[in-house]
């Protein structure tokens, strides 16, 4: 069953509290999510409050027109826009500074799976090269063509985006790309590192997939937490 306009925001603001509670959100950081019309899209105004409600979030279209509003919006709002124009399969899309998931787009090593749940991004991060911010549609663009097929991207120097079919699964991938990013620089401290091989990712990754139970079992730790902090 669809998830209604009203259950899609309500989600957004899960995510969303959970992500400042984090600290994934330093200042800088938005989310979004197609609505039950498939070209319409709810989204973070511009600095939302960490104790942030469902309504708040902003109805737009693809072109980014304001619907029943006319608050100001993300300065980077081409990055949702053309990932949405391009990837039909994309329901969610976010974009923080991690500071671990950043800085593997700074250094030598590329940021592959070395924990098992990261074998969701098996297919690889890709690293845009451009750092500069993304406000106009030309560089949204350029930026969906490093994301290509792939479920998450780094943006050199700059930050990450990650994208997932829903709400839920986009706020698993976030949690488990910059955990898979601070348990990388760990093993990297201690000398050599491996990474998973591509044969049991493909085993792991349909695993996680099909059921989702890891997904669900984060996304269950971020609705118990923004719960905790209501109380």
């Amino acid at each position: 069953m669809s998830e209604t306009n009203e259950e899609i925001a309500e989600n957004l603001n899960i995510a969303w509290r959970f992500f400042c509670s984090n600290g994934y959100v330093d200042g800088f950081g938005h989310i979004s999510a197609r609505t039950a019309d498939p070209d319409r899209v709810l989204i973070t105004p511009h600095s939302l409050r960490a104790d942030s409600t469902p309504d708040e979030f902003v109805m737009i279209d693809l072109d980014g027109n304001q619907y029943g509003s006319d608050v100001k919006l993300p300065g980077e709002l081409p990055i949702h826009l053309e990932i949405y124009k391009s990837r039909r399969d994309v329901g969610s899309v976010s974009h923080f500074h991690c500071m671990h998931a950043t800085s593997f787009s700074m250094s030598e090593h590329d940021l592959m799976p070395t924990y098992f749940l990261a074998s969701i991004f098996r297919d690889g991060v890709p690293v845009h090269p451009d750092a500069k911010l993304v406000q106009t549609q030309e560089r949204g663009v350029a930026l969906a063509e490093t994301l290509g097929s792939h479920r998450a991207a780094l943006m050199r120097a700059h930050g990450i985006v990650v994208t997932g079919p829903d709400v839920i699964e986009m706020t698993a991938g976030v949690f488990i790309l910059d955990d898979n990013a601070k348990r990388t620089a760990i093993a990297a401290s201690m000398g050599k590192f491996e990474t998973l091989g591509d044969e049991e990712m493909a085993e792991i990754e349909a695993e996680i997939l099909s059921g989702r139970g890891p997904i669900n079992r984060i996304w269950g730790l971020c609705k118990a937490e923004v719960a905790e902090i209501d109380r």
